[in-house]
């Protein structure tokens, strides 16, 4: 993203729809596409501009509503029309990739043109807090929530197959606050119909790989525990293959080095602490974040996704897009 962008945006949208044509010099049919994506932007950007200031930010940054937010909403409202069902968009990214607000601006765009929205993330599907409680006594190894095994798949396909056959659905919901952390899930939230589900979550879409990967796996796959857990993990995926088989197509968000994400963990946990709330120490940051990494490594799930997503979005360092690549074809399904 630039500011050149940003810029010729803010222009732009100043200016009466009559004079738009002056701006742009393009061909012809590139020129009706942006001018149709320039009206959109601008019947949006006042329902943006609330949303936005309620997160805590002073403006829309345009560039995102530009390249990202808006173009997704619009194929999402396409593809709703062509396939004349609700349409269930994946979105993959782990801490700090932006993905809940992701799904946040896309869900305001359609509601804004009319679309009725259902978010759910792969968090609202853990188990409840007493079988977790029974799962770490069968599986010590599975003492924080989130790998795969401490969800509940069943709860995800009731309420997405419901919702794509146009039915009313309970979405799940889960209270991490409960049980001084440890979460439990509390009453569902009642949906009458949805044109567009935003699934979201870390592995959302992930799928398992051949075991003899982890023979020789990345750090910090290690030692022989190291790689029994991943191949356990690896194996667990398969009962989430026909939840990823509800999806239409997969957003992925992924940072260019996966251990930027340990970096990021540490500065929202500073960030808390300056507000005065509890967070974890330097060394208990890194002793979660590899704990995930060791589960479902990102070199080895996620980055073969980015060349099957729909769209694929590589960030940098400070959040910012880095690159966008799309592709044509929907999540290819499980044979």
């Amino acid at each position: 993203m630039n500011d050149e962008l940003r810029q010729s945006l803010e222009i732009a949208l100043s200016q009466p729809e009559s004079q738009i044509e002056t701006l742009i010099s393009l061909s012809k049919a590139a020129e009706a596409t942006v001018i149709d994506r320039l009206q959109r932007l601008r019947h949006v950007q006042p329902a943006l501009q609330t949303l936005c200031r309620s997160i805590g930010w002073t403006e829309v940054p345009l560039d995102l509503a530009w390249q990202l937010w808006l173009p997704l909403a619009i194929e999402l409202m396409q593809e709703r029309d062509r396939i004349r069902r609700p349409i269930v968009q994946g979105i993959l990214g782990g801490q700090g990739t932006g993905k809940t607000t992701l799904a946040l601006m896309v869900s305001r765009i359609l509601q804004q043109f009319g679309l009725s929205v259902a978010r759910l993330s792969i968090d609202d599907l853990y188990k409840t807090y007493r079988d977790r409680q029974i799962l770490q006594q069968q599986d010590p190894r599975l003492r924080w929530r989130g790998p795969p095994g401490t969800h509940d798949v069943e709860l995800g396909l009731e309420a997405i197959e419901r919702l794509r056959r146009g039915e009313s659905a309970g979405l799940p919901r889960f209270d991490k606050s409960l049980h001084q952390g440890a979460g439990d899930r509390i009453d569902p939230e009642w949906v009458e119909r949805a044109d567009v589900i935003l699934f979201e979550g870390w592995f959302v879409g992930a799928r398992p790989i051949d075991p003899q990967a982890f023979e020789d796996a990345p750090w910090p796959i290690e030692t022989e525990s190291d790689r029994a857990f991943a191949r356990d993990c690896n194996d667990r995926l398969h009962a989430y293959l026909p939840l990823w088989n509800l999806l239409d197509a997969l957003i992925v968000l992924a940072p260019i080095d996966f251990r930027l994400s340990l970096t990021w963990r540490q500065q929202a946990e500073q960030q808390m602490k300056a507000q005065g709330k509890a967070g974890m120490s330097a060394a208990e940051i890194k002793e979660f974040v590899l704990y995930f990494w060791r589960s479902l490594h990102p070199q080895l799930f996620i980055a073969p996704l980015m060349a099957k997503a729909n769209w694929a979005i590589a960030l940098n360092a400070n959040h910012q897009i880095e690159t966008i690549s799309r592709a044509r074809s929907s999540l290819l399904r499980d044979e």
